[in-house]
């Protein structure tokens, strides 16, 4: 193997157009060049460099590029007061515009990054200030729907984790440490699902996460969603997903839009979370930015416009792309929630019968895994599914292998004795040996006149699963789902934490009589529309 050029670093100050200079960190192979650029924005200290998912820089400059990592204004040593994503669009125009007059630049730029770092690169005041070409993982528009909550209700523990990381690292900026040790200790004891608000209060009060959290959330209003300019939109894009990630959402509906715009994105979906990527995507995208920016023949892997990567085997695949919507109706004599074999799930049939569920707030259905969680991925929820406060229903062992891609949308109507509650759903396989690997989960608020059944429509995390002959298919339908969503205290109002004396038991009368679990196209026959 031909040994790695010879890598160099070193510190840089971009001034802004107000003044404020913010930091960079330069790394460029031995030589003066010129190479194209690659540029990250990111919050968390440009040492760091997101090699929590991605190669160091080192190793992209030691295949030709000069590498940039930024501190965003106010962050690690950059000037400035840190606003969130408002201050971005301005900031990353001018960024753009330095970075392709650097010394050593071609003046060509790409851009990467995941989560925050993801979404800086989709916004500029400047339509002619933007990447050349761009690989944004795991963002989204929409600080309501791709980043703060999901079916009318806030992320919890994913909220006031994010939010508390922010502020014990404005604490370590403003030379807090006695905030920042309070900080750690009630994340690594987990009292913060419990205290994370009034810390968030106390240390960070200006800060996005806990603006957010402080928001209604079942409305639009006052939410802000990042319009990119359609310049931006059409350049070449590498986009990239987790199907255990919350921002998924997010990243398809960046893909609608750059096709929609006249763009031809990549996007490829992989069996990760957000923070564990089985391997990462370096090879991937380093073959596009070699392809882009320095104009090097593209390779196999960059000609099919999407791959996904099946949650079970592991085995990447183009879209199945099947006709239509697959659908299995719910059925149950009223014992779905106290014997988990009960209920049925039975495909090309309509619901009917009913189920009755008590959630008692002194002891709320616990959440796992899935894309919400603290420990994100599959899991067995055998000991979940057996609770009598969750309703399951299951269809038949499998005469052949079923493959299921797409967005999973439940439709039922619900009963409730108090004005407010929450019904939280996981898909599941149930193996022969017993096991149920949860695929799957999505959550929802909702408020109406008690005793007055309402028609609902709650939405699944997109999944791509392969079932093998003798598994079968289980739908868990529960009360709450803490702590990926603040339990329910009934009365209307907002929650903001775990159960507590004010809280309801709320009794939900599940109407089974049409209800049906569908699963939608993933990309809405898009495909190969262009």
């Amino acid at each position: 193997m031909r040994p790695s050029p010879a890598v160099h670093w070193r510190d840089a100050w971009m001034p802004c157009r107000d003044g404020i200079r913010l930091a960079c960190r330069l790394w460029s192979p031995e030589g003066n060049g010129p190479w194209p650029v690659l540029l990250m924005r990111q919050p968390y200290g440009r040492a760091i460099a997101s090699t929590v998912t991605y190669a160091h820089p080192s190793w992209y400059a030691s295949h030709g590029f000069l590498v940039v990592v930024q501190d965003v204004r106010g962050r690690g040593d950059s000037e400035g007061e840190f606003r969130g994503f408002e201050q971005e669009a301005a900031d990353g125009a001018d960024t753009i515009r330095w970075a392709r007059g650097l010394e050593g630049s071609t003046g060509r730029v790409g851009s990467y990054g995941f989560s925050y770092q993801g979404l800086t690169q989709l916004l500029s005041d400047d339509p002619q200030a933007i990447p050349d070409c761009l690989a944004p993982a795991m963002a989204g528009l929409d600080e309501r729907q791709h980043w703060a909550s999901e079916g009318g209700a806030h992320w919890w523990a994913l909220g006031v984790g994010w939010g508390l990381q922010l502020a014990a690292q404005r604490c370590q900026r403003l030379g807090d440490g006695a905030g920042w040790q309070t900080i750690r200790r009630s994340l690594e004891s987990g009292s913060c699902l419990h205290d994370g608000l009034a810390l968030l209060e106390r240390f960070d009060p200006q800060g996005m996460a806990y603006r957010w959290l402080q928001r209604p959330c079942h409305l639009s209003e006052g939410w802000v969603v990042h319009q990119p300019a359609a310049s931006l939109l059409r350049r070449p894009m590498l986009l990239i997903g987790g199907w255990y990630d919350p921002h998924l959402r997010g990243i398809l509906d960046l893909w609608k839009q750059s096709r929609a715009a006249g763009g031809e994105p990549l996007l490829r979906i992989g069996a990760w979370t957000h923070l564990d990527w089985q391997g990462g995507v370096d090879r991937l995208q380093l073959a596009f930015f070699q392809h882009h920016l320095q104009g090097q023949p593209a390779p196999v892997e960059l000609g099919t416009p999407v791959l996904l990567e099946e949650g079970i085997s592991r085995r990447w695949q183009a879209p199945a792309g099947q006709g239509g919507p697959m659908g299995w109706g719910l059925t149950s004599g009223g014992l779905a929630g106290v014997d988990a074999t009960e209920g049925a799930l039975r495909a090309h049939h309509p619901g009917s019968g009913g189920v009755t569920l008590v959630h008692d707030p002194w002891r709320p259905v616990p959440a796992r895994g899935g894309h919400l969680g603290l420990d994100p991925g599959p899991c067995d929820r055998q000991a979940i599914d057996r609770r009598t406060d969750v309703a399951c229903f299951s269809g038949p062992p499998l005469d052949s292998p079923l493959t299921l891609e797409g967005l999973p949308r439940l439709r039922i109507r619900v009963g409730a004795d108090q004005p407010s509650f929450d019904l939280c759903a996981a898909l599941s396989r149930v193996q022969p040996s017993g096991v149920v690997e949860q695929l799957a989960t999505g959550v929802g608020r909702f408020q109406q006149v008690p005793g007055e059944p309402t028609s609902l429509a709650l939405e699944l995390q997109p999944l791509r699963a392969s079932l093998e002959r003798g598994d079968r298919l289980r739908l868990s339908l529960a009360g709450s789902a803490w702590p990926q969503i603040a339990v329910n205290p009934g009365d209307g109002t907002v929650p903001a934490g775990p159960t507590g004396p004010r809280h309801r038991v709320i009794t939900l009368e599940l109407d089974l009589t049409g209800a049906e679990l569908e699963l939608l196209p993933l990309l809405h026959g898009e495909l190969g529309a262009n």
